[in-house]
């Protein structure tokens, strides 16, 4: 059985949610909430509220279909960080030129596996 959750135009770079998302792929459902629980990045608390949302979701689609499931037998599948729209800004430099600001998003899926 597999259960995914998906979250569009987050406001981090996909650079930076990477190495937040390459901690947990591959991981218990338990053993990934801990880890992103107690890292210290700006993506961890979102990853973190996403994996949960996975898990909501694989319950609703079971409970739906009439079986049960087991919280303890899901994982990571997999976990992947996509670039999302750039915001383009401006900011003012010396001898009146400009400097483009590029304020990137990210799309994060992340997909639950039964072991």
């Amino acid at each position: 059985m597999e259960s995914r959750a998906i979250l569009r135009n987050v406001r981090v770079s996909p650079q930076k949610a990477r190495l937040v998302a390459d901690l947990v792929r591959g991981r218990d459902v338990d053993d990934a909430i801990e880890v992103l629980t107690f890292t210290q990045k700006k993506s961890a608390p979102l990853i973190r509220k996403l994996v949960e949302s996975a898990v909501a979701n694989a319950e609703n689609s079971a409970r739906s279909a009439g079986n049960q499931i087991d919280i303890d037998d899901l994982f990571i599948q997999t976990i992947t960080v996509d670039e999302g729209p750039t915001l383009k800004r401006w900011r003012p430099r010396a001898m009146g030129r400009a400097t483009r600001i590029r304020k990137r998003t990210s799309h994060i899926t992340v997909v639950l596996g039964a072991r």
